[in-house]
C-alpha cells in the first residue's frame, strides 16, 4: 500500500494511491483515496477520491523528529574522509523544520560552498515505542519513503559535529510517499542530478540493517507516529548547485525530485 499526503483545496489530508500500472507508478487512472484523519492506526476513508494528477504531494508526514544514521556505508565512509567505521549505529538528529516534500526546493544556504546530496532509505514509525527488540521492530514500523539527507560538508568537516551541516531548512527532503509493503534487505538505491546517475547502492551494503537500527535508537530514545529514521547514504555523494535537479530512487517506493536554488 502506497500511503501520500497531499494539497487539496489548500488544505492537507493522507491518501491512499490506487490504480497504479505496470509498474507500480502512477498513471493517468491514478487517484488517491483521502483519508479521515490519520494512517497511524486503523485506515479510515473519507469517502472521496481525487485524481491524482489534480493534486499536489507534499512530504508524506511531518515528523516530531528525524533520527538520522551515519557512516552506515562502508564506502560513504572512506569517500567523506570520516574515519573508521562505527561499532554501533551512529546517530543524530535532524530538525523537523528541515523536512520538504517532492519538488519543492533544496535552498543552498550562504554560509556553505559545498553542499552535497546523500540519497537515503528512511523509515516511517507508525506508534508510539521505546525499547523495541529487533525481533517486534516490524511492528512499529508504518512503512518506508526516499530521504535526501542533504549536507553541507564543508561546515561538517569544520564544525567537528553534524547539527549545523545536515540542519538547515530544507536539507531534509522526503517522499513521494509511504510504501508499507517493501522489502528492505535487497533494494537499489540511486541518485541522479541533472539526468546523471551519481550514487548506484544497495541496501545489503548497509553497516547496520533495519532491525538493528531501530532497536538501537529505540533504546535511546522514544519515537513517535510519524518519526523519521533515515538509515545511511551510500557512496557517490557530490556536490549541487543552483539550477540542479535531484532525484532520489529506491526499487519498490519511487522517485524523489528537488530542484535546487540558492537561499534567497
Amino acid at each position: 500500500m502506497r500511503i501520500c499526503r497531499v494539497a487539496v483545496d489548500d488544505e492537507l489530508f493522507f491518501g491512499v494511491l490506487e490504480g497504479l500500472d505496470a509498474n507500480g507508478d502512477p498513471g493517468e487512472r491514478t487517484v488517491i483515496a483521502l483519508l479521515d484523519g490519520h494512517p497511524f492506526g486503523e485506515l479510515v476513508p473519507d469517502g472521496r477520491l481525487v485524481r491524482f494528477a489534480d493534486v499536489r504531494l507534499v512530504a508524506p508526514v511531518l515528523p516530531s523528529k528525524v533520527v538520522a544514521i551515519g557512516k552506515n556505508y562502508l564506502d560513504h565512509i572512506r569517500e567523506t574522509g570520516l574515519g573508521e567505521a562505527p561499532a554501533e549505529p551512529l546517530m543524530f538528529l535532524k530538525p523537523s523544520t528541515s523536512v520538504i516534500g517532492p519538488g519543492e526546493l533544496i535552498e543552498l544556504p550562504w554560509q556553505s560552498e559545498h553542499v552535497e546530496h546523500e540519497a537515503e532509505l528512511a523509515i516511517v514509525i507508525g506508534r508510539v515505542c521505546r525499547e523495541v527488540p529487533r525481533e517486534r521492530v516490524h511492528e512499529v514500523i508504518l512503512g518506508f519513503t526516499c530521504a535526501n539527507d542533504v549536507t553541507a560538508r564543508d561546515l561538517q568537516n569544520r564544525d567537528g559535529q553534524w547539527t549545523r551541516a545536515k540542519g538547515f531548512d530544507t536539507f531534509c527532503p522526503l517522499g513521494p510517499w509511504i510504501e508499507t509493503d517493501f522489502n528492505w534487505e535487497h533494494t537499489a538505491i540511486n541518485c541522479h542530478v541533472n539526468g546523471d546517475l551519481r550514487q548506484d547502492g544497495n541496501t545489503t551494503d548497509m553497516l547496520f540493517d533495519i532491525a538493528t537500527i531501530v532497536e538501537a535508537v529505540t533504546a535511546v530514545m522514544t519515537l513517535l507516529p510519524g518519526d523519521v529514521i533515515l538509515t545511511g547514504s551510500p557512496s557517490g555523494t557530490k556536490p549541487i548547485k543552483s539550477g540542479d535537479s535531484v532525484t532520489v530512487r529506491i526499487d519498490g517506493i519511487g522517485s524523489l525530485t528537488n530542484p535546487v536554488t540558492d537561499r534567497a
